[in-house]
């Protein structure tokens, strides 16, 4: 039997989902360009939904912003938690209106893997647990990234970048021997070194995400 040039089937996919809440053009760039500067993996190359649930306006202008995002090499795919007015206008430039249901509670579903590291990782490394946790045993040094879809655990000191829920899982959690921290992300929230600072981020800690803020607790390390 001869198979079929087409198929459709059901699938799920993670969409990473930006929050606009300023209609101010000028301000969306100049704020975008801060966050990719801090950690430009999170968005660049990966499908992308843009929330405007906090946007009342009707003129507000979507083929700008798209615009904005795809000059930056982001991959729009649709609008989601719009008004009307405005879905039409997405729909009108070929963008897709997403429903938003199971966007709040919907959690990705990674294998039981973990991805073991037995090194020190210097500035300029990154390392990337794709559908795993991963577990440094060494330092993270200033200028090193390390990545992972589920959470990230390190016997040591970090001092870069840590950013665990690559992938969009709110429950993963970053944990270090000391942390010296330039950034750390769960599913996207960031905290940079003065954020922690001002937390009163403890030598030993977990950093989870709670709601939409992180959360920085001692561990008896």
């Amino acid at each position: 039997m001869q198979t079929p040039s087409l198929e459709l089937k059901g699938s799920s996919f993670t969409l990473s989902v930006l929050h606009i809440n300023n209609d101010d053009m000028a301000v969306i760039a100049a704020e975008l360009d801060a966050k990719l500067a801090i950690a430009p993996q999170f968005f660049i190359g990966a499908p992308l939904v843009v929330n405007l649930s906090a946007i009342q306006t009707e003129d507000f202008d979507i083929l700008g912003l798209k615009e904005i995002l795809t000059s930056r090499h982001l991959i729009v795919v649709g609008i989601t938690s719009a008004s009307a007015a405005l879905t039409k206008q997405a729909k009108s430039i070929g963008l897709a209106a997403v429903k938003s249901g199971k966007e709040a509670t919907s959690q990705p579903q990674l294998p039981k893997t973990t991805k073991i590291v037995k090194q020190n990782v210097r500035s300029g490394q990154q390392i990337y647990a794709k559908n795993a946790d991963l577990i440094i045993i060494g330092a993270v040094g200033n200028g090193a990234e390390v990545i992972a879809d589920g959470s990230i655990h390190i016997y040591g000191t970090l001092r870069g970048k840590a950013m665990a829920g690559a992938a969009g899982d709110r429950n993963t959690v970053i944990m270090a021997q000391k942390i010296e921290a330039e950034l750390v992300s769960i599913a996207g929230q960031y905290w940079l070194t003065e954020n922690l600072q001002q937390n009163g981020a403890a030598p030993s800690g977990c950093i989870r995400l709670e709601g939409e803020t992180l959360t920085v607790e001692s561990l008896p390390l």
